[in-house]
């Protein structure tokens, strides 16, 4: 393999974009729960159901996208796949900060940054 940091990182986003959808799914009213409790005093408050699960398709898209950039990577050292998983996961980590931010949850943000890091770094290295 020529790119093993491209394929560690597309595990990576493999592992937490599938995790977390995951979660969404099969706790689905857990989630919604804490969500709409966690954006009760927000401009979101009406759309909670709505975001989560456009989040969870997000989620589960990148997951999927970056398994297929890794057996791309493995198979013939092409990049496109998980190129598409690094910018969907880029993409869904400003839409979970922003919605943080939204509730003013700054150390919920702060956390969803330490994810972006090796999001770009991917879009970096497949690019």
């Amino acid at each position: 393999m020529n790119n093993p940091a491209s394929f560690l990182i597309l595990l990576f986003l493999a592992v937490t974009f599938l995790q977390s959808g995951y979660d969404k799914l099969f706790y689905w009213n857990d989630n919604l729960n804490w969500l709409k409790q966690h954006f009760s005093k927000t401009v979101l408050k009406n759309i909670v159901p709505f975001a989560l699960g456009k989040i969870l398709v997000l989620e589960l898209t990148t997951g999927v996208l970056a398994i297929i950039g890794m057996f791309q990577l493995l198979i013939n050292g092409g990049r496109t796949y998980g190129l598409y998983a690094a910018i969907l996961a880029c993409v869904t980590l400003i839409m979970l900060l922003l919605g943080q931010r939204i509730a003013k949850d700054y150390d919920g943000a702060r956390t969803i940054a330490i994810y972006f890091v090796p999001a770009v770094l991917a879009v970096l290295l497949l690019s």
